[in-house]
């Protein structure tokens, strides 16, 4: 009976202990994995760090890009497409002194123009106008004035012209500032057909190194039987770039002169005017000496 009083009075601290052992099982043993819906379909959590996706092999794409540049393109080009380029840039640079010239050119003969106007029709007499510019008449309408005004001067050198000679007279003097108009006219169109030949012909002659380019973009293409873009990349940007040159040549000098032609025609429409007027004049004073 003792015994089994101590049995039952151990019992209770057994069972105690082998609670506090399974426990201790359970906690260092792993957990299963969830095998519900809900685990299967919860998404994985982003990286917090950065991914390092560094090339460790071979020249990257994105750097062999960035490497081109105007001078790389230049030296890495065929002979051919150099000729182009420095053609190009020799007919850029050429067309920009003739329009920088052109441009002060026609500026300063409006100026002079106005001003010469300005002093015909103040008053003066002929005369004393054909002392101050038959020496050296500067710009086209003053020249115009003096080849008037000389024809005017030798129809009265055997003294007043007759009545039956002043249709011829006046025919002559119309001749003379024609002729000036003319002359002075094609002075002053000087070198624009440079520039319209620049327009006209520099992009084809970017195409031509265009499309001399790409064929030697091709023949690297099949010799390394590589059609990466590091390997085509530089082949078709130096082809483009001769393309560039020739636009950069032509658009500027195809804007010029047209603007050029246009301020030219405009002026020479006023020393048309101009001629009419003094024609008119002369012609007036020829029938009131003839008289």
């Amino acid at each position: 009976m003792k015994m089994l009083r101590a049995l039952f009075a151990l019992l209770p601290a057994l069972v105690i202990c082998f609670g506090m052992s399974g426990s201790a099982t359970a906690q260092s043993a792993p957990a299963a994995a969830p095998t519900s819906d809900a685990a299967e379909s919860a998404p994985l959590a982003a990286p917090t760090t950065n991914v390092d996706v560094t090339q460790t092999g071979g020249e990257s794409t994105p750097s062999a890009i960035g490497s081109i540049s105007v001078v790389s393109l230049f030296m890495r080009a065929d002979i051919l497409v150099k000729a182009v380029m420095i053609l190009l840039l020799i007919a850029s640079l050429w067309s920009w002194t003739i329009i920088i010239n052109k441009s002060i050119a026609l500026s300063a003969l409006k100026r002079r123009a106005s001003k010469f106007e300005k002093i015909f029709w103040s008053g003066r007499s002929l005369d004393d106008l054909y002392q101050q510019f038959s020496a050296k008449p500067d710009h086209p309408m003053a020249a115009v004035f003096i080849s008037a005004l000389r024809e005017w001067r030798r129809a009265f050198e055997g003294g007043a012209p007759k009545e039956t000679v002043l249709a011829g007279v006046k025919e002559r003097i119309d001749k003379a500032m024609s002729v000036t108009i003319t002359r002075e006219t094609d002075g002053i169109e000087s070198q624009l057909g440079f520039l319209a030949t620049v327009g006209a012909t520099a992009p084809f002659v970017g195409l031509f190194g265009t499309v001399w380019g790409i064929m030697n973009s091709f023949s690297a293409i099949a010799a390394r039987h590589d059609t990466t873009l590091a390997v085509v990349a530089p082949g078709i940007a130096e082809a483009l770039f001769a393309t560039a040159m020739g636009l950069l040549a032509a658009i500027p000098a195809v804007i010029f002169y047209n603007r050029f032609v246009n301020e030219i025609g405009r002026y020479t429409n006023r020393l048309d005017a101009f001629a009419d007027e003094f024609s008119a004049i002369l012609s007036r004073q020829l029938d009131e000496k003839a008289r």
